[in-house]
């Protein structure tokens, strides 16, 4: 799961909690993301906690690691057979536009099929977010439907539903 330019996919750890609390505080990272800004501390750790000790059988969330150190995570959810939902969360901003997510997608993408099986990943993303729109679209993900809507950047977004084979 490495690449050349020094990132890799690994397994999160508590001892990433430091990272995770330095997001939340991010003003870009906490609108993209959905994450309420400055969240408590205490609730924060219960939550990342959770995340590292999780291990239910259709979801996998691994770090992302560049240089050393953790800029974000990747995430495949409702993994049934040969398909999984694609997630990513760089939570760096001072990393974004640089083609890190599409790196690390990649990686995930080459694990889960060589280790997993999987062959078909779908992911949803919101109207307005160019970025991942963008990303999604580098990766050869096509849009399949528009289906639904949520907040985004304070404001109503439709979301858009993709698949890549």
């Amino acid at each position: 799961m490495n690449n050349p330019q020094l990132l890799k996919l690994r397994p999160i750890m508590l001892d990433d909690y430091t990272n995770v609390l330095a997001w939340s505080k991010d003003r870009a990272f906490c609108l993209a993301n959905g994450w309420e800004m400055n969240r408590e501390e205490k609730e924060l750790y219960q939550w990342w906690a959770h995340c590292v000790t999780n291990k239910a059988p259709d979801f996998i969330r691994l770090g992302i690691e560049e240089s050393n150190r953790l800029i974000g995570y990747v995430d495949l959810a409702c993994i049934k057979e040969n398909t999984a939902e694609f997630g990513i969360a760089i939570g760096n901003s001072d990393v974004w536009g640089k083609g890190l997510g599409s790196q690390a997608a990649l990686c995930l993408f080459e694990f889960a099929s060589e280790k997993l099986g999987i062959t078909q990943f779908t992911a949803e993303t919101h109207e307005e977010n160019l970025r991942s729109r963008n990303m999604l679209q580098k990766l050869g993900f096509q849009e399949v439907s528009r289906i639904g809507s949520e907040q985004y950047l304070g404001k109503e977004s439709v979301l858009i539903q993709y698949k890549r084979n």
